[in-house]
C-alpha cells in the first residue's frame, strides 16, 4: 500500500491505495457486494421468497373469501330458521287462538246444558210437587167426602132403612134389566 499525499490547498492530506482513494474503494466494495450477491442468486431468492409470501397471502385470501363464503351461508341457513320459527311460532298463535276460541265454545255449550238440564230438573221436581199436592189434596177431600158420607150415612140410615136398601138391591139383582 502506499500512502500518496496530495495537498488540495487546504492542508488535508487524503489516504490512497493502490491508486485509489476512499471512494473509489466504497465503489469496489458495492460492485463486490452486488457481485457476490448474483453469484449466490440473492435475487433469486428474494423473488422465491416474495413468491412464496404471495403465495401465503393468495392463501390467505381464498381462506378468507372461503371463509366469508361459509359466514354468508350460515347467516343464510340461520336467516331461513329464523324465518321458519317465525312462521311456526304464528301457525302455533293462530292454532292456540282457534283451540282456545274451541273451548270456549264448548265450555258455553256446556254450561247453556248444565244451565237447561238444572232447569228442565227444577221444573220436574216443580210438577212432581204439584202433582203430589194434587194428589194429597184428592186423597184429602176423598177422605173428607167418606167421613162425610160416613157420617151422613150414620145419620140417615138406621138398621130398619139398610134392610129396606139391602132387601131393594137383592130384589133387583134377581129382575131383568
Amino acid at each position: 500500500m502506499t500512502a500518496g499525499t496530495q495537498d488540495h490547498g487546504g492542508g488535508h492530506v487524503e489516504p490512497t491505495a493502490f491508486g485509489f482513494d476512499a471512494s473509489a474503494w466504497v465503489a469496489w466494495a458495492m460492485i463486490a457486494v452486488f457481485a457476490l450477491m448474483i453469484w449466490k442468486r440473492v435475487p433469486a431468492a428474494i423473488g422465491k421468497a416474495l413468491d412464496r409470501k404471495i403465495a401465503g397471502i393468495r392463501q390467505q385470501l381464498d381462506e378468507a373469501a372461503q371463509l366469508r363464503a361459509e359466514a354468508e351461508a350460515l347467516r343464510a341457513e340461520y336467516e331461513a330458521k329464523a324465518a321458519q320459527a317465525d312462521a311456526e311460532r304464528a301457525t302455533m298463535m293462530e292454532r292456540a287462538r282457534a283451540e282456545a276460541d274451541g273451548i270456549v265454545r264448548q265450555a258455553e255449550a256446556d254450561a247453556a246444558a248444565l244451565v237447561e238440564r238444572r232447569t228442565r230438573m227444577a221444573e220436574d221436581k216443580i210438577a212432581a210437587a204439584e202433582r203430589a199436592a194434587v194428589d194429597e189434596v184428592r186423597a184429602r177431600a176423598a177422605a173428607a167426602a167418606a167421613a162425610a158420607a160416613e157420617r151422613l150415612i150414620r145419620d140417615r140410615l138406621d138398621a130398619g132403612a139398610d134392610k129396606a136398601m139391602v132387601d131393594s138391591a137383592i130384589a133387583d139383582l134377581g129382575s131383568p134389566r
